[in-house]
């Protein structure tokens, strides 16, 4: 069977859409869609006498829903729950007392029971009303209010649990998504950097490695762990990190050959601070062997770019060549496949604007550079596992065209390359 997971917010009315196309694929003779619906019930009906009902069931099982009517009390109560329409929870929770302890979303998700879920929101007065007809899921709910940057939703749940400690992994959720009030928040209640035997409690790698991307919120962040007692590096990739310019200044005095250093992958990502992989430490064109520029166009510091060419920084500085021959891209590749551009793409996106590819371009970057990439996604893009894809010998536009997810590249950093003469081919 088909594994189907539900979205945030879904919509009953595109369920049923898809349960009529699987219904309609079925009689059609399609063999995934058969054995899709001959495998929701052990006495499962000819495919050409099948109904909709039939294909409802199928659906459900599929979106790990027992019956197609919990499937649609999910919808309803989810939708509920994001018009903070506490009457018609208390009428759905009423009539259906299981769901307040049942997953909004039916299977597993980090959005959690209802109470959780409502928490993500900030609907306080839904809250309220479910932890009155007996949801406690409240620990996960101030988690899930924290990651959201809802403070005024997890001090009401706070005050709910009676001002517990802090428990030691809090901060975890608000570095995935650089919720610098999250964050500010769990200090503010106690959260702790170390552990009682003085083992680090700070998630300095989730703040790095994330996905998200908030540079002013990653930068504060940081600080705050430096103001509670982290021990940061002392390095120009920190500085990097931490948005300070004022550090990165001490650098090139010290080292005036900074702006031409290519560093690696643990430089970037220091494993002792708990960092992972190239895979799992979430970026766009590959970091290993990267310059500070190129580091400043997947995490979004303009400043420090526009810093870095103004010290004389060569704007076609590459990256270093691994001993398989791939690397020496410059940071124009890195404006054309990003993390950056994943979320001007991803769902409403941000304004679709390529400000980093302007200012290279505006300092005389070549628009027909030549480098080999290769590339492996985190697993969180699916569909898993996904495998290492190379690309050799490309320019910035063919690395953009043939990268296997979109999502991650630019097309108006793709258009303002092409009308300075950059081609995909230069054969």
């Amino acid at each position: 069977m088909t594994a189907r997971h539900l979205p945030v917010r879904p919509d009953l009315a595109q369920l049923e859409r898809e349960a009529a196309q699987l219904l309609d694929a079925s009689r059609a003779g399609d063999s995934a869609a058969i054995a899709e619906l001959t495998s929701a019930r052990p006495d499962a009906p000819d495919p050409a006498r099948a109904t909709i009902d039939d294909a409802r069931l199928a659906l459900a099982k599929s979106y790990q829903a027992p019956s197609w009517e919990r499937l649609a009390l999910a919808c309803d109560l989810v939708d509920a729950i994001w018009r903070d329409d506490a009457a018609r929870v208390r009428s759905l929770v009423t009539a259906h007392p299981e769901i307040i302890h049942e997953d909004a979303l039916v299977r597993p998700s980090n959005w959690g029971p209802p109470l959780t879920y409502a928490a993500n929101l900030g609907r306080d007065a839904i809250i309220r009303l479910l932890y009155d007809l007996g949801a406690r899921d409240l620990q996960s709910a101030i988690g899930r209010a924290a990651l959201q940057s809802r403070i005024e939703t997890a001090k009401m749940l706070y005050e709910l649990m009676g001002r517990p400690p802090v428990p030691n992994g809090a901060l975890g959720g608000p570095a995935y998504t650089l919720s610098d009030q999250g964050t500010a928040l769990l200090f503010e209640l106690g959260a702790r950097v170390r552990d009682d035997a003085g083992r680090r409690l700070a998630p300095v790698d989730v703040v790095l490695e994330t996905d998200s991307r908030r540079p002013a919120a990653k930068h504060a962040i940081l600080e705050m762990y430096v103001a509670h007692g982290v021990e940061l590096p002392d390095t120009a990739p920190m500085a990097l990190h931490r948005g300070r310019i004022d550090l990165l200044e001490r650098h090139l005095a010290r080292d005036p050959g900074l702006l031409r250093r290519q560093f690696t992958h643990e430089e970037i990502y220091p494993p002792e601070l708990g960092c992972h992989d190239e895979v799992l430490a979430t970026h766009g064109t590959p970091l290993a062997g990267a310059t500070l520029l190129h580091m400043c166009i997947d995490y979004g510091e303009l400043e420090i770019a526009r810093w870095l060419l103004d010290r004389g920084m060569d704007v076609d500085a590459p990256a270093a060549v691994d001993a398989d021959g791939f690397g020496g891209h410059t940071a124009l590749f890195a404006t054309v496949v990003s993390q950056m551009n994943f979320w001007m793409n991803y769902g409403a996106g941000g304004p679709k604007e390529a400000p980093f590819t302007q200012l290279l371009l505006d300092h005389g970057a070549d628009p027909n550079a030549r480098a080999s990439l290769r590339k492996q996604l985190h697993p969180g893009y699916g569909p898993p596992p996904d495998t290492v894809h190379e690309y050799r010998d490309v320019t910035p536009l063919s690395w953009g065209s043939r990268f296997h997810n979109k999502l991650f590249v630019s097309e108006p950093a793709m258009r303002l390359i092409g009308e300075r003469g950059g081609r995909e081919s230069l054969a």
